[in-house]
């Protein structure tokens, strides 16, 4: 089986096709000649997964899947959350967003957060919805170089080392994404 993934992030899409069996290849939104930045205007995590997969299916007749997440925080009452690619700027930085984090967070004894990924499915007419959650802890400072995004300051329930810290198998056997991949990998095998 042969799904569009409606993104052009090669560090998601690597992730992602690492998580899928390999009966199921993915073509990335470059592969079907899409260079068009789908807009995210959704306010909500689920909008957005919807935007974007009705915005292939729509205009390219493919079956896809498309996923939007965000790092939501308990005292930042869910932000950075939909905005978290953008939370410190339209320039998409994760150094950059992961500073305004630590910075509203300096003063804060709550550093409970979660990461959120919905998956939303077009398949042959219908439409199907799959979400993963990871709870932790925000940290004081950056640890790691793998992963990207929040990864860094994030240590998951559990775990001791961040996103950033693990091999990439182990976070997509933790992390949200993984969580809703295997929920879509599930779906699809029926």
């Amino acid at each position: 089986m042969q799904l569009v993934f409606a993104s052009n992030n090669k560090n998601k899409i690597r992730e992602i096709q690492q998580l899928l069996p390999e009966s199921i290849s993915i073509l990335s939104l470059e592969d079907i000649g899409c260079d068009v930045d789908i807009p995210e205007t959704a306010d909500t995590i689920e909008g957005n997964a919807i935007l974007k997969a009705n915005y292939v299916t729509e205009n390219y007749g493919y079956n896809c899947f498309a996923d939007d997440s965000g790092l939501e925080i308990e005292v930042l009452n869910g932000a950075p959350g939909v905005y978290s690619a953008r939370f410190a700027g339209p320039q998409r930085n994760d150094t950059d967003n992961i500073n305004k984090v630590l910075e509203l967070l300096e003063n804060e004894t709550n550093r409970k957060a979660n990461f959120k990924t919905v998956i939303a499915l077009n398949l042959d007419g219908k439409q199907h919805l799959f979400t993963g959650i990871v709870n932790g802890e925000i940290i004081k400072e950056p640890r790691g170089t793998n992963g990207f995004g929040y990864d860094p300051i994030f240590i998951a329930d559990g775990f001791s080392d961040t996103f950033a810290q693990i091999s990439l198998e182990e976070k997509a056997l933790a992390s949200h994404r993984g969580k809703a991949v295997a929920l879509l990998t599930t779906f699809l095998k029926k």
